[in-house]
């Protein structure tokens, strides 16, 4: 009779090797599941808030009270811990608290802070401005280089001083 712990033990490796064979033979392979967009890498990290309706729990879990309600889709959060399908995040306000993973988003957005921003033409900061953008005016961020981040606000594109926006740079 064969040894039961050693069965168990090998148990993955038969699956795994069956598999392989299934898919060599009629040309498929198998991938891992893809994680949710807001589970890849490790904190920290920036995300946005992938629902009109978010909320932010003292804990992680759906037993602790809630902290605060977000209503404003893609607002940029900066992930500081991962724990489960919980993120620990702070709000451009320095807020704290925990999120379903589920609800975050890896999409980029970003929130002008402090003073009215230019945004300008060309990517190092040079041509005319744009369009002046207001403190707390929340838009998709692009690409970030030489201290210039590319930024569109509901179709009104150019680039923005990054240390300008909250949401860009080393999080």
């Amino acid at each position: 009779m064969p040894n039961l712990r050693s069965s168990f033990r090998l148990a993955p490796f038969r699956l795994a090797l069956a598999l392989a064979v299934c898919a060599g033979g009629s040309g498929l392979a198998i991938q891992p599941a893809r994680l949710h967009a807001a589970e890849d890498g490790a904190a920290p990290y920036w995300a946005s808030l992938a629902k009109d309706q978010t909320n932010m729990r003292v804990g992680p879990g759906r037993e602790y009270r809630i902290n605060w309600t977000y209503v404003r889709k893609g607002l940029p959060v900066k992930v500081l811990r991962v724990m489960g399908g919980w993120r620990l995040v702070e709000d451009p306000a320095g807020a704290r608290g925990w999120m379903l993973a589920q609800f975050l988003s890896r999409a980029r957005s970003g929130l002008v802070k402090g003073e009215v921003a230019p945004m300008r033409a060309n990517r190092d900061g040079s041509g005319p401005v744009l369009w002046r953008v207001a403190p707390g005016v929340q838009g998709v961020l692009g690409d970030c280089r030489d201290g210039w981040c590319a930024f569109d606000v509901t179709g009104r594109k150019g680039f923005v001083a990054q240390d300008a926006i909250w949401g860009a740079g080393t999080p």
